[in-house]
């Protein structure tokens, strides 16, 4: 539970650093990954939330070695609750009411999931098929791609009205959804005894090429969503895709049984609803002001 919400707060503070970063640089595209990465690497800002990220990372890895995934998914989900808190502190992105009745639904998921827990009776499993990993990551992370490039398409009109970054929240979650199925991969490869044995162990999975891949190419989709769309918006969107991709699909991937006892199934069931709840509520289209662009994006190439 600790190492879970020092993860929340890790990424909360890591998406915020990274979003203020993003709004004083020059426009970004994913049509340009190199100037993209050229940039964001040029801002201590940026560089700053990237370390954050990370921190909540390696506190990830502890979590999934002692929580079974679907009860991990429903206590990250509350971290959405101090990503808008910073957003409207360090931002100045205002929620609507609308937002904050979803951010209430997030706390009761959250109150629900804690409440279906019992330590020493929930199964955390180690290991699943590779096969089965790749049949389900792989068409997610075509879908995710193909969805970010719609969005993409869209965005261009210039008589479209402006976007909440639904869209792109949906394709990055997918992508992140299939990095925390790694990361739970990874962590179960740790347990070989020896240094030697757990990274011969670990390169002869599948994990360590799917975080590759949604590493670079979530770094560089989520980047450019983020500075178009609001932190407040975008990210729980990605947040409740990633964790219902991973509570759902993970649960299956990894062969972890629900909680045998009605009432503690039905709490946690209860909390994935509400989950989905919370993505169905978000609107599409942003009628809150945006920012002027800044001085130096005008004058970019």
């Amino acid at each position: 539970m600790a190492a879970a919400l020092l993860a929340n707060t890790l990424y909360s503070l890591g998406f915020v650093l990274e979003k203020r970063a993003l709004t004083s640089l020059p426009e970004v595209t994913i049509r340009q990954p190199a100037r993209l990465l050229r940039l964001v690497l040029g801002s201590p800002l940026w560089i700053g939330g990237s370390l954050a990220l990370a921190a909540g990372f390696a506190a990830q890895l502890v979590v999934y070695r002692t929580l079974p995934i679907a009860a991990a998914q429903g206590i990250f989900v509350s971290g959405l609750v101090l990503l808008v808190l910073l957003s409207a502190r360090l931002l100045g992105e205002e929620t609507s009411g609308r937002e904050r009745y979803a951010l209430g639904a997030i706390l009761l998921a959250l109150l629900m999931v804690v409440l279906s827990l019992r330590e020493g009776s929930d199964t955390v499993s180690q290991d699943a098929p590779y096969p089965l990993i790749l049949l389900v990551c792989v068409p997610s992370l075509a879908a995710g791609v193909w969805l970010y490039a719609s969005a993409e398409r869209r965005t261009r009109n210039r008589h479209r009205r402006p976007t909440t970054g639904v869209e792109y929240g949906v394709a990055v979650g997918l992508l992140y959804g299939v990095s925390s199925l790694a990361i739970k991969g990874v962590s179960s490869r740790l347990t070989t005894r020896g240094i030697g044995g757990a990274a011969l162990d670990l390169l002869s999975s599948p994990y360590p090429y799917l975080l590759l891949f949604t590493g670079v190419f979530g770094l560089v989709m989520s980047q450019a969503a983020l500075q178009r769309c609001r932190a407040s918006l975008i990210v729980p969107v990605c947040t409740t895709v990633t964790s219902l991709f991973t509570a759902v699909l993970g649960t299956l991937s990894f062969g972890e049984a629900l909680p045998d006892e009605p009432l503690r199934l039905a709490l946690r069931v209860a909390g994935t609803a509400l989950a989905v709840a919370v993505l169905l509520t978000m609107p599409k289209h942003d009628t809150a002001p945006q920012p002027s662009p800044p001085a130096k994006e005008l004058a970019s190439p």
